[in-house]
């Protein structure tokens, strides 16, 4: 296998085989973001990624899993995408699901048909940044995609069958926009319906825009508590109508919660009053990671 640069996937894609297909972020330009800064944004040749998945052919007995990079390879055309999902399906029978990266504007810009038929040929689940549901955050952070944007687009992108799994960014609004960032959070979850939420904490590499923010005291960043708070007014305005995985066991999490929407928001919002009042539930600072 071949692959360019820093490669980058979800958690639960930790036993997948990782496939570039693309090099970089079409947009590239969120505040916060440091992963794909060394990367100008290109398609890989169909061949070289025919010959990655002939390779591993060769060297893997059984490939369940597969994921395609890098950042935003729902972006590909169907063109560009058949070839590759079709090759998939004639020689790794055994594979049960392909997983992307992509934008809202990804789906938006294909049609039903074309959704349904990326669905139909193997990619089961797409995996989102949307990171906040106020507009002010978003155009703040450089987005470059708006709220009804992100909603339509994951609704796209699940009414064709794929599974949406959406992360959102806890403490991304500073102290000044908290309460705004958590209770639009709430709402646009309760609006996409998606499938899996993700809820990450705040980290932010040097290098990157908003870390020039934070040095100046533009932004000034919530205590565990406090983020604490916020999620718990998130978890507050989120109303989903049928089943949605809700994760916010990330490393960079303070506090891990696990659970269903809606059967166990109760017992998630139990667990963070419990630490916001218990300081010792709280993760350690040297032992949070991106």
């Amino acid at each position: 296998m071949r692959y360019e640069g820093n490669i980058f996937r979800p958690p639960s894609e930790a036993y997948s085989l990782l496939v570039q297909v693309t090099i970089g972020c079409t947009h590239n330009k969120c505040t916060f973001c440091s992963m794909y800064k060394d990367k100008k944004f290109r398609v890989r040749d169909l061949d070289e990624v025919i010959q990655d998945l002939k390779w591993a052919k060769e060297h893997y007995r059984r490939v369940e899993r597969i994921f395609l990079c890098d950042g935003d390879a729902l972006a590909l055309s169907n063109n560009r995408l058949m070839p590759i999902l079709e090759f998939i399906s004639d020689n790794f029978p055994e594979c049960e699901r392909v997983t992307v990266y992509g934008r809202a504007k990804d789906a938006l810009k294909k049609t039903d048909e074309e959704m349904r038929q990326l669905y139909e040929a193997g990619i089961k689940m797409v995996y989102l940044g949307a990171e906040s549901g106020s507009e002010k955050v978003l155009k703040a952070i450089n987005k470059g995609e708006t709220r009804q944007e992100l909603i339509d687009g994951v609704k796209k992108i699940e009414a064709s069958g794929m599974k949406a799994s959406v992360t959102f960014i806890s403490g991304l609004a500073g102290k000044d926009g908290w309460e705004d960032h958590a209770i639009q959070t709430g709402t646009m979850i309760s609006e996409m319906q998606p499938s899996y939420v993700g809820l990450l904490t705040l980290m932010v590499e040097p290098g990157v825009p908003m870390a020039d923010d934070i040095q100046s005291g533009k932004l000034r960043l919530l205590s565990a508590e406090e983020i604490m708070a916020e999620t718990l007014l998130m978890l507050q305005n989120t109303n989903v109508q049928k089943d949605c995985v809700f994760r916010s066991n990330h490393a960079s999490n303070y506090v891990s919660l696990r659970g269903t929407l809606p059967a166990d928001r109760e017992k998630m919002m139990a667990l963070l009053r419990k630490a916001m009042n218990n300081h010792d539930m709280f993760k350690d600072e040297r032992f949070r990671a991106l």
